[in-house]
């Protein structure tokens, strides 16, 4: 392990956060900090993650969400200071780990349908 591994490994463990087990298809609320003025206040975006991107401390996901009748993707920093908090809505049941097929896609179409495995987990 070189050196800007071990200094990667001890800012995660340093920014620990409590981040449930997400992936591409599932719906989360990402409540994250913004500044205004001298203010501070914290704004939730609620949308479909399309893409994660597991690369250590760089590690990002994707999350889209149409807002009135317009597409809205926002890549958010997994260990950035400014997500307070990633909370899982629902899962999605999907078949590849990047659907940027969303984006074409709209109304019934754009569904996805929910992960049964998931939800059986969450009721024991």
């Amino acid at each position: 392990m070189n050196i800007i591994q071990t200094v990667e490994k001890e800012q995660m463990e340093k920014l620990k956060k409590d981040v449930p087990a997400f992936k591409a298809g599932d719906t989360i609320k990402v409540h994250c900090k913004i500044k205004e003025g001298d203010r501070e206040r914290i704004q939730v975006f609620e949308g479909v993650c399309i893409a994660r991107n597991n690369d250590g401390l760089n590690s990002s996901f994707v999350v889209r969400k149409i807002s009135f009748g317009e597409g809205v993707e926002r890549v958010f920093p997994l260990y950035s200071p400014n997500v307070a908090k990633i909370e899982l809505v629902r899962s999605g049941k999907v078949r590849r780990s990047k659907i940027y097929y969303l984006r074409q896609l709209f109304g019934k179409k754009a569904r996805i349908s929910e992960d049964d495995r998931a939800v059986a987990e969450e009721t024991k």
